[in-house]
């Protein structure tokens, strides 16, 4: 026994030695680089390359591997997290199996979202029904394999998250939060409220992730909704019958500031609206689309990366605790890396933001 603890610590040193946070990054299979196992991490990332009922743009299914790709080329210095580079994180192997399933129901997905755009939602239903039960199907088994995987993260004291991928994908981690707690919001980055109920067929729609935690996770009992600019009347009037809904739109948010409302101010109206426990949803269209001009559904508005760590570790700074996250619709372009440089560093400050709640809160 003392001969195994001996042989272990000398490999982590090793390991240490191997990782310079102010040395060129070391693709090494985990995310950032870092040099941790999943035994050793404080945060868990799952991958989940999904983006079979995306109906725009395709490509999200692709964001995992772009984001670790672009992750080691990142500087590791954080100015609101002391040596920022000892977060011990780690993201799981993405999964070769879901990218398969995922590609062949987007194939089928397509053909039928091509025929509803032309035929109505009712013939197209009639026509792909097999297809789309499909792909209901195998949503379904991706939310019941993410809720067990989140539930014994959660168990090993591990903050689970999820990197996606389209938006419906964390619906199985929220679900386990919460069996977990008895109380927690969600703090949502946003251009799009997400209150769909089963958009076009599709049970567990992108558009209708946050429209399933209402209905599936009762012990949320806040969901903020940061940046929303592109939304049906009927979310609209679903935000505001709903008292577990708070809704900041992005032309309420830029009004007020040309009439003076700074920043700050109402990002302290944004939490006051949270309870203790707060989970991070990010979808990366919440910024402005030439940060992310590749993403599913890219919309005129939004924020700057910077505007959103403002407000991450102002949260933080209130004494909230952040008890996971996730970031979602980040997809590579054709050329180059851009969306995928700028989603790693979303990535960072949620993981950054993360470990300082959780440093706060041992």
């Amino acid at each position: 026994m003392v001969l195994f603890e001996m042989l272990l610590t000398i490999t982590k040193k090793i390991k240490m030695t191997q990782f310079d946070p102010n040395g060129v990054g070391i693709a090494n299979g985990n995310i950032f680089g870092f040099p941790y196992t999943e035994n050793e991490a404080d945060i868990v990332i799952i991958p989940i390359p999904w983006d079979a009922t995306a109906s725009y743009g395709k490509g999200t299914s692709n964001g995992p591997e772009a984001i670790l790709e672009a992750s080691t080329q990142l500087d590791f210095y954080h100015p609101e997290l002391e040596q920022a580079y000892n977060t011990k994180v780690y993201m799981s192997p993405i999964s070769k199996e879901w990218k398969e399933i995922n590609d062949i129901c987007c194939e089928k997905g397509m053909r039928y979202i091509h025929f509803l755009e032309e035929n109505g939602e009712e013939k197209a239903l009639a026509k792909f029904s097999e297809d789309v039960n499909e792909i209901n199907e195998a949503h379904e088994a991706l939310r019941i394999n993410l809720k067990e995987r989140s539930i014994s993260l959660i168990e090993s004291g591990k903050i689970p998250a999820v990197l996606g991928g389209e938006h419906s994908t964390p619906l199985g981690l929220l679900e386990a939060l919460n069996e977990k707690y008895s109380d927690f919001g969600i703090l949502q980055i946003d251009a799009h409220a997400d209150l769909r109920d089963a958009y076009e067929g599709f049970q567990q729609s992108h558009a209708s992730i946050m429209f399933n935690v209402l209905k599936r996770c009762k012990n949320m009992s806040k969901l903020v909704q940061v940046g929303i600019r592109d939304i049906s009347e009927r979310e609209v009037e679903l935000s505001a019958e709903n008292n577990r809904v708070s809704t900041f739109y992005d032309w309420q948010l830029k009004n007020e500031s040309y009439n003076g409302k700074t920043w700050a101010n109402q990002v302290d109206e944004i939490i006051k609206e949270l309870p203790e426990n707060v989970y991070l949803s990010f979808d990366i269209d919440g910024l402005k689309p030439e940060l992310c001009p590749n993403t599913g559904t890219p919309v005129a508005g939004g924020f700057e990366l910077q505007e959103i760590s403002f407000l991450f570790f102002k949260l933080v700074d209130s004494g909230k605790k952040i008890i996971g996250f996730d970031l979602n619709e980040v997809a590579p372009g054709n050329e180059g890396d851009w969306d995928a440089n700028v989603g790693a560093r979303a990535l960072w400050q949620l993981v950054c933001a993360t470990e300082k709640s959780r440093r706060a809160k041992k």
